[in-house]
């Protein structure tokens, strides 16, 4: 899974992946500019998210409570 969600990331433009042939090989992840550029808007959701969690987990409960028996 996690290859595959890297793999994804790299082909939509936020990681570069470089592959060093080595024994064993070594492969590293790092963002491109677009990936930069995401970093920001996407620490202001986890931020919003973290500020409204209670709010989260009581609609996530109330959910769950409602569709126990379903």
């Amino acid at each position: 899974m996690l290859t595959q969600t890297l793999r994804d990331l790299e082909r939509d433009g936020y990681v570069n992946r470089t592959v060093y042939p080595e024994v064993p090989v070594r492969v590293e992840y790092e963002l491109t500019e677009l990936g930069k550029d995401l970093v920001k808007p996407l620490y202001a959701l986890v931020s919003w998210a973290d500020t409204h969690k209670s709010k989260i987990d009581l609609a996530r409960k109330t959910y769950d409570d409602k569709n126990k028996t379903q």
